[in-house]
């Protein structure tokens, strides 16, 4: 018995130094594991100081050179590191070697960055039910070329509303000759009829006496066909002469924001060039001087405006997929009143833009009277697309139709 207890004894003895021993190495794998991860931390903060670095000497492998020679890096760091290094390798290549070289290659990308005609919000729209959004409003379509229908939405003036009510459309055919001046509303690029900027704008007008015919050109909405910038003057120029031959000796009016005040100053232009027809008056709101001078100054190519090849990759694209809008020799041609209106907080189109093309209006017109500049400050917040939505819009296209001489 006193044998058997003794052995005993020893198993439970022997018992108690494994689970001393395996408490020891439980302790030595946590603390290794805190080491890696103190380690991990080390390198990724020395990483970001290695990036820092090439923010200020302009080149990541000297950043690398510079951090490998100062201290010793382990497996762990250096794998940290080295995947850093490539991450923001492979982010300038595609941004700074791959997009301008694509764009350059394929000029139909940056068509569709400048015409946005594939973002048509909101999303979902029957255009063939316009009294969702507006009241006194009818959907039509026209075409302008074999294969080409393009939509419009035609707002009476609100002081004709109750007399519409139950007629049909030639009824509001046979308002345009009522005297009630009549704008063609040109929008800019990205969404249709139905945004709401835009329904902001037509309500206004109407509430002030204008009738507006606000078009989706060709690829926009339910527009068929594909934009550019020669459609857009042939749809333009078929509205224009539908009206015309409607109106009688109301006031036609051009009014175009952004992207539209080229497609007004290019359908005035051709107007005037191949028929003598001289637009009653043009309204360019957000104006550029041509859209190469846009291109350089909105702010999704602000990353590029320092890269050595930006002209030529990205700018002398435009004119490669048929993109000119030269507002600043349309305006030299014409003869029509001109008001140009600008917001100073325009974040996309410069207001520099706007007074330079002023500028060169005014110098080019003999009728200088005529020939108007309007801004609005920034305290009133309205951006690049939110003149629309000034109270007194309608009353200053008034004042402005009563001064032109």
């Amino acid at each position: 018995m006193e044998c058997e207890a003794l052995t005993i004894t020893s198993k439970e003895q022997q018992k108690k130094r494994n689970k001393t021993e395996m408490k020891e190495e439980e302790r030595q794998l946590y603390w290794k594991r805190k080491e890696r991860e103190r380690a991990d931390y080390e390198a990724a903060r020395r990483v970001g100081a290695g990036i820092r670095g090439v923010k200020k000497s302009g080149s990541i492998a000297s950043a690398a050179m510079s951090h490998a020679a100062s201290s010793e890096l382990s497996d762990g760091e250096l794998l940290n590191y080295v995947s850093i290094v490539m991450a923001v390798l492979l982010y300038l290549f595609i941004v700074y070697v791959s997009v301008p070289l694509s764009v350059r290659l394929f000029p139909s990308i940056i068509r569709k960055f400048v015409y946005l005609n594939f973002l048509a919000y909101p999303f979902g729209v029957d255009y063939n039910k316009p009294e969702v959004f507006l009241k006194n409003t009818r959907n039509f379509y026209l075409t302008s070329e074999p294969g080409i229908t393009f939509g419009i939405w035609y707002t009476l003036a609100d002081n004709r509303r109750k007399e519409a009510e139950g007629k049909d459309f030639s009824w509001y055919e046979e308002a345009l000759a009522d005297d009630n001046p009549i704008i063609i509303y040109l929008h800019g690029n990205g969404g249709t009829r139905a945004t709401s900027h835009r329904v902001n704008f037509i309500k206004g007008m109407s509430d002030g006496g204008f009738h507006v015919l606000t078009v989706d050109y060709r690829g926009y909405a339910d527009s068929t066909g594909k934009p550019s910038e020669k459609g857009f003057t042939t749809d333009v120029l078929c509205l224009y002469n539908w009206i015309k031959a409607r109106s009688g000796n109301s006031t036609i009016i051009f009014w175009g924001h952004s992207l539209g005040t080229g497609i007004a100053t290019n359908t005035a232009r051709k107007l005037k060039e191949q028929e003598g027809i001289i637009v009653d008056a043009i309204i360019l709101e957000a104006a550029y001087t041509t859209i190469r001078d846009a291109a350089a100054s909105i702010p999704i190519t602000t990353i590029y405006r320092k890269f050595p090849g930006f002209e030529y990759f990205i700018l002398d694209t435009m004119a490669r997929a048929d993109m000119f809008f030269l507002n600043e020799e349309n305006v030299q041609v014409l003869s029509s009143p001109i008001l140009i209106l600008h917001s100073e907080d325009d974040k996309m189109i410069p207001i520099q833009q706007g007074r330079k093309l002023f500028e060169i209006t005014y110098g080019a017109s003999e009728k200088k009277d005529n020939i108007k500049f309007l801004s609005f400050p920034p305290s009133m917040g309205l951006g690049h697309d939110h003149i629309s939505s000034h109270p007194e819009l309608a009353s200053i296209l008034k004042d402005f139709l009563k001064s032109i001489t």
